[in-house]
């Protein structure tokens, strides 16, 4: 990546460990789409009331040439795995990014 990752944790303790699992699944994005220019995560605890555990969000934003990948997932109770799911929805839309960059998706023209 060009630009160093921001990593964001709201209402969750700073650990080694998740910045280190953080940083390798950002790095893993780069074998999908090289020119990412920034990556930021932020991680949130919502704290309203609810009646089954804690409600988890995890947002990813991905700069690239040209736009802007969002990415936001939820999950109840496990911080992991809305981590992971996340992640795999971000080189999910940055691989349909890199095919529209190519030119692989058929593009419709307007009606006449």
């Amino acid at each position: 990546m060009q630009v160093p990752l921001q990593i964001s944790l709201h209402g969750i303790a700073q650990s080694d460990a998740l910045s280190n699992a953080i940083r390798e699944k950002a790095e893993k994005l780069d074998r999908y789409y090289p020119h990412i220019m920034s990556c930021r995560v932020v991680l949130e605890l919502a704290n309203g009331r609810q009646r089954h555990g804690k409600q988890l969000t995890a947002r990813i934003d991905l700069k690239v040439p040209g736009g802007e990948i969002v990415v936001t997932h939820q999950h109840d109770e496990d911080l992991q795995i809305a981590l992971r799911d996340a992640f795999r929805a971000a080189r999910r839309k940055l691989e349909d990014y890199a095919r529209t960059q190519r030119g692989d998706v058929k593009r419709h023209t307007a009606p006449r």
